[in-house]
């Protein structure tokens, strides 16, 4: 995905649960420690694991694709939104390495990098979204975002809210 995330998203009418749609696995729970809260989300990408803490011994573990080399960040932020099937628009250094790339592609479109939904950080340069290419997710495949399988993100979608803490770390 791109690591000046411009979105232009579409949020979808109505409520209820995302559909799961491409490749899924079930999310695992694991052993986990740290000095994090309930609620927070870890991302780990020399891992390519994406955490979401459930307590002080146990976080859900989802795959992720990370920033390639030179595209990867660090830091700590909070989910800023939460959309379903969002349009995406390239940002410009995707752009110039992808020229031919539309301006907008639309939400639900199977060209749509985002996939099936897409938590945007704070800030406006990252997001944790679905992907329509569930091989690359393990991979360093990324302009810094965080991809996931179209069914981990429902997943984790229903689980976190604006204002959740997310903490990448290499």
């Amino acid at each position: 995905m791109s690591s000046r995330i411009a979105v232009a998203f579409a949020v979808c009418t109505g409520a209820g649960l995302l559909a799961a749609t491409g490749a899924q696995a079930r999310p695992d729970v694991v052993g986990f420690h740290g000095e994090y809260s309930p609620g927070t989300i870890v991302v780990k990408t020399n891992e390519r694991r994406l955490y979401l803490v459930v307590d002080q011994d146990h976080a859900v573990r989802y795959p992720v694709g990370v920033g390639k080399a030179g595209k990867q960040w660090a830091g700590v932020t909070q989910i800023d939104g939460k959309y379903l099937h969002p349009a995406w628009s390239p940002p410009a250094e995707v752009k110039h390495d992808k020229p031919a790339i539309p301006d907008v592609i639309p939400g639900g479109s199977p060209h749509n990098p985002m996939g099936v939904a897409a938590l945007t950080l704070a800030g406006g340069e990252y997001a944790i979204h679905g992907t329509n290419r569930p091989s690359s997710v393990g991979g360093f495949v990324s302009y810094g975002c965080i991809r996931m399988l179209n069914g981990d993100i429902s997943d984790l979608y229903q689980r976190v809210s604006v204002g959740t803490t997310v903490v990448v770390s290499h």
